[in-house]
C-alpha cells in the first residue's frame, strides 16, 4: 500500500494544470498532517510538478520534458525577476517559446509578438493590449501598473501580465541568464538518464530459490541481481559469490547480502560511478522514495555516458568546461600540455583563481590517465601548492607525471610552467574507471 506521501504526490500529479493548491487544502481532503502535506508539495516542486510564486500560491504545472529544458515557465519568470502577477494567474503554467523586447514602434513590435512569446516592454498600454490578443504575455519592467481592462482580458485569455521594478536590459539579462544555467544542468546526467527501467530489468524475489539465478543468469549479461520483498522493495544482493556451492532449492533471502547499496533517479553520474568503483561492483539497483526497485545501472552504462559526455560539444559552459577547452597538447610533447589565462579564469586581482588552477591540475592528469592507461579518473585526494601568482594572458605549460599505478588507483603528480618557472604543483591520489 503506498504510503501517505506518495498518495499526495499521485493526487498532485492528477490535478489539472494550472490547479492552485495548499497544504490546508491537500491536508483536508487527503486526511493527512499539516506537515504531511508540506513535504509532499516541496517533493513535488523538485520534480518539477509544481511552482510556488510569491503572492499568488502553488499552482499545478506542466512537467518538462528533458529536450524542453531550454524553455521556462512563466511561473518561473515571476519568481526570477521577483515580479508581481498583475492579471491571467491561470496561465501562469504556460511555457514561453520566446521573449520579445519592446524598444520599437507599436506595429514593428507586433510583427515579432506572437503567441507563446513574451513581451517586454515598459508601460505602453497599448502594447500591452495587443500582445494579449496576439496570444502572448506581458512583462511590464521599471515597476509600472497597467489598466483594468487589460488585466480583465488577461485572466480572459489566461495569459499572465507581470510588473517588474527592474529595467528591460537587466530583466533580458535574468532571464538568459536562468536559461543558461539551466542549459549547464541539463548537461549534468543523472542516474534516471542511463539506467534500465523496470521493465527491463532482472531481480530476484526474496523466496525464490537459488535455481532462479541460474535462469536469470542465462538471459542477462549480469552475474549480480537485485532482490525485493513482496512490496517491491529492494532488501538485498544476489552474486554468482553467493550462490557458488549452495543447493538450487535453498531460498534467496539465506544467501543474499543485505543491506546493499542502491542510488536514487536523481543521483548524478559522478556520485554513482564513484560509489562502484570505492565498491568494486558491476551493478546498483535504482530506487525511489519508499526504497522501491525502479531498475538498474550498471558499470557498462556509466562508463558509456562517460564517454558520451565527453564527445559532446558544450551548450551551457562551466569553469571547468572553460578549462578544459582552453587546454591544448603542447609541441613540448604528447603528455604535455599548454593554456592561456584567460579573464574567465581569473579572480578580482586579475590573477589565475585558485579554483581554476585546480580545475588545470585535474584536467591534465585526467587526460595523461586516459592516454596511458584508458581509464577515467574520480579525484579520491589532490595537494596544491601554489608558488607565485598567474598574471591574465600568462601562457603556461602543464606537465604531468605518472608516479605509481595499480589496477584501482594512481598517484600523478603535476607541475605547472610560466616562462619555465614553476607556478605551481598538484599531487593527486585518483581512482581508476577502466573503460
Amino acid at each position: 500500500m503506498a504510503t501517505k506521501h506518495e498518495q499526495i504526490i499521485q493526487h498532485i500529479i492528477s490535478l489539472d494544470v494550472g490547479h492552485k493548491i495548499s497544504v490546508r487544502q491537500i491536508a483536508k481532503e487527503l486526511n493527512v498532517s499539516d506537515g504531511t502535506a508540506y513535504r509532499a508539495i516541496k517533493e513535488a516542486e523538485n520534480q518539477g510538478l509544481v511552482s510556488t510564486i510569491e503572492r499568488v500560491g502553488t499552482i499545478r504545472i506542466e512537467k518538462k520534458k528533458k529536450e524542453n529544458f531550454e524553455r521556462l515557465t512563466f511561473a518561473e519568470v515571476v519568481n526570477i525577476i521577483d515580479g508581481q502577477v498583475l492579471g491571467g494567474r491561470d496561465g501562469l503554467y504556460k511555457t514561453l517559446s520566446k521573449f520579445v523586447i519592446g524598444a520599437m514602434q507599436l506595429d514593428a513590435m507586433m510583427r515579432y509578438t506572437e503567441a507563446g512569446s513574451l513581451l517586454i516592454v515598459g508601460n505602453r498600454t497599448e502594447a500591452h493590449e495587443l500582445a494579449l490578443k496576439e496570444g502572448a504575455a506581458v512583462l511590464i519592467t521599471g515597476g509600472f501598473d497597467t489598466k483594468d481592462h487589460i488585466k480583465e482580458l488577461a485572466d480572459e485569455k489566461e495569459l499572465p501580465i507581470i510588473s517588474t521594478s527592474y529595467d528591460t536590459f537587466t530583466v533580458a539579462a535574468m532571464i538568459n541568464r536562468a536559461i543558461y544555467d539551466q542549459l549547464i544542468k541539463k548537461e549534468i546526467v543523472f542516474v534516471g538518464d542511463i539506467a534500465t527501467p523496470i521493465e527491463n530489468t532482472a531481480y530476484l524475489k526474496s523466496k525464490e530459490p537459488i535455481g532462479t539465478w541460474y535462469e536469470l543468469n542465462k538471459h542477462s549479461s549480469h552475474t549480480r541481481f537485485p532482490v525485493v520483498d513482496e512490496k517491491m522493495r529492494v532488501i538485498g544482493m544476489v552474486s554468482s559469490k553467493d550462490i557458488v556451492g549452495k543447493d538450487s532449492e535453498l531460498l534467496i533471502d539465506k544467501v543474499m547480502s543485505k543491506k546493499p547499496q542502491v542510488v536514487q533517479s536523481k543521483t548524478s553520474l559522478a556520485s554513482v560511478s564513484h560509489t562502484m568503483v570505492w565498491q568494486g561492483i558491476e551493478l546498483v539497483p535504482v530506487v525511489d522514495e519508499s526504497h522501491r526497485l525502479q531498475g538498474v545501472v550498471s558499470r557498462q552504462d556509466v562508463l558509456k555516458a562517460l564517454q558520451q559526455i565527453q564527445r559532446q560539444p558544450q551548450v551551457g559552459e562551466t569553469i571547468d568546461d572553460i578549462v578544459s577547452s582552453n587546454i591544448e597538447t603542447s609541441n613540448e610533447g604528447e603528455l604535455v600540455f599548454q593554456t592561456e589565462v584567460i579573464p574567465q579564469m581569473t579572480n578580482q586581482l586579475g590573477t589565475l583563481s585558485n579554483g581554476v588552477f585546480t580545475a588545470l591540475i585535474t584536467e591534465a592528469s585526467s587526460r595523461l590517465m586516459q592516454q596511458k592507461k584508458k581509464a577515467d579518473i574520480t579525484i579520491e585526494n589532490l595537494t596544491v601548492y601554489f608558488n607565485k601568482p598567474v598574471q591574465i594572458e600568462s601562457k603556461l605549460i602543464i606537465k604531468p607525471k605518472l608516479l605509481d599505478a595499480g589496477r584501482l588507483y594512481a598517484k600523478i603528480d603535476v607541475e605547472i610552467y610560466h616562462d619555465k618557472v614553476i607556478v605551481g604543483k598538484g599531487l593527486i591520489m585518483a581512482q581508476l574507471i577502466h573503460r
